[in-house]
């Protein structure tokens, strides 16, 4: 068995695990993250690059190696409701130097971030090395165990993050189990080429055909097709015509090149969950990112929840590594209370989003609105576009990182 020791070992290495494994790292502590893969190639990640997450890839020093990978700005983000185009987001009113989202496969994030990290002289990234199950000096969490192609791995820590996803093996091994919210959808992924006659960016196509979630990525749009909950088996049985006849009804532009999914081996499941842990830690042990709250796709701030969870880990955890178990435990525990409440807030937004969608009868999807919902939306629309940008650029109590030679983070 081989046997590593370090001060904090990461297990994960999505962007949670990546980003804090690289703060830590550039604040002298040695850390060690194990990644289950061999890359971090994986096609049916959230893409979205929030203004908040820009803020911080700027502060890091890593704007320019960012720019260098090929992606998607956009400063507005449209909706296309029953034929009818709205200007939905409008980014262009931040304040701030990121006035945009762009969308960026998340593997050239997660190359970025633990490139960078390997510079550092206090940082191991292991990957292919899948953990398994924690270690424990008495009731303490004290490492992991992992298994790799070389063989068994041990980690020794003071400190272990689960930074491990929604399917965290580290919160089964100990026992823990999220708190679901019940959420009425699933999402069938897909990718089809970019239509030779250019389609406006539209992120959602919403009709009483269906909802279609269309990313655009070089080349190509990554689709997603939101369906009723547990209704994937049926629309299998249904065929592939019949899918497709579907999507094609959503989002007409993208019909033409519908023939690129040739089966259900071409489309794939996500199952929305929203959920939360009540407690984020124990001794020893520290969940992050989606291992303590899984957020649903809506408004794709998954990444950027995870990696401000990070930002806020590093800050308080620098300055508790040194002063022993007990100063590390009560900087696991101030984490839970700075960033529990903005994380359910923003899943209380999307529980809003998923009745509004999962309601396939609602007239307006079907027809013209009406005089008094036109007045409603006058109103509302003006409003709207004032908060959102806002609310999906920046989320609830956005952390930040100061610039400078070696970035500081800012409380």
């Amino acid at each position: 068995m081989r046997t590593l020791r370090t001060q904090v070992c990461i297990a994960g290495g999505g962007p949670a695990g990546i980003m804090l494994g690289l703060l830590l790292a550039r604040a002298g502590v040695e850390v060690v993250v194990l990644e289950k893969h061999a890359d971090f190639f994986r096609d049916f990640r959230g893409d979205t690059v929030h203004p908040s997450t820009l803020d911080i890839i700027d502060a890091l020093g890593l704007r320019e190696s960012f720019d260098a990978i090929e992606h998607r700005p956009l400063d507005a983000l449209d909706a296309v409701v029953n034929g009818v185009r709205v200007h939905a987001i409008d980014f262009r009113t931040l304040r701030g130097a990121n006035r945009i989202l762009t969308l960026m496969p998340q593997w050239d994030l997660l190359d970025l971030l633990a490139d960078a990290a390997r510079s550092e002289p206090s940082f191991t990234l292991v990957m292919g090395a899948d953990v398994t199950d924690v270690l424990r000096a008495g009731s303490r969490v004290s490492g992991v165990q992992a298994t790799t192609d070389a063989g068994t791995l041990r980690v020794d820590a003071a400190l272990v993050v689960a930074a491990d996803g929604r399917g965290s093996t580290l919160r089964e091994a100990v026992g823990v189990v999220p708190a679901v919210t019940g959420v009425g959808i699933d999402v069938l992924w897909f990718r089809v080429p970019e239509p030779a006659t250019r389609v406006p960016d539209t992120l959602a196509w919403l009709s009483g055909s269906g909802m279609l979630i269309t990313i655009p990525r070089p080349g190509y749009f990554q689709c997603g097709l939101v369906v009723g909950k547990g209704t994937f088996g049926a629309i299998r049985e249904d065929g592939i015509d019949a899918f497709r006849m579907r999507v094609a009804r959503a989002a007409p532009p993208i019909a033409s090149e519908l023939g690129a999914v040739a089966s259900f081996d071409d489309v794939k499941l996500l199952s929305v969950e929203i959920n939360h842990l009540r407690r984020w830690w124990q001794p020893g042990l520290l969940f992050i990112g989606d291992a303590a709250h899984a957020m649903s796709p809506a408004f794709g701030v998954g990444i950027n929840y995870a990696i401000q969870d990070a930002v806020a880990a590093a800050r308080l955890l620098v300055p508790a590594l040194g002063d022993g178990p007990a100063a590390i435990d009560r900087a696991c525990a101030a984490l839970q209370r700075r960033r529990a409440l903005p994380t359910r807030a923003m899943q209380r937004i999307q529980q809003v989003v998923h009745r509004a969608i999962g309601r396939p009868r609602a007239r307006i999807l079907h027809n013209p609105p009406t005089r008094s919902e036109r007045i409603v939306l006058r109103v509302a629309i003006p409003i709207a576009r004032r908060l959102l940008p806002r609310l999906v650029g920046y989320g609830f109590r956005p952390e930040r990182i100061e610039s400078g030679d070696r970035p500081t983070l800012a409380a």
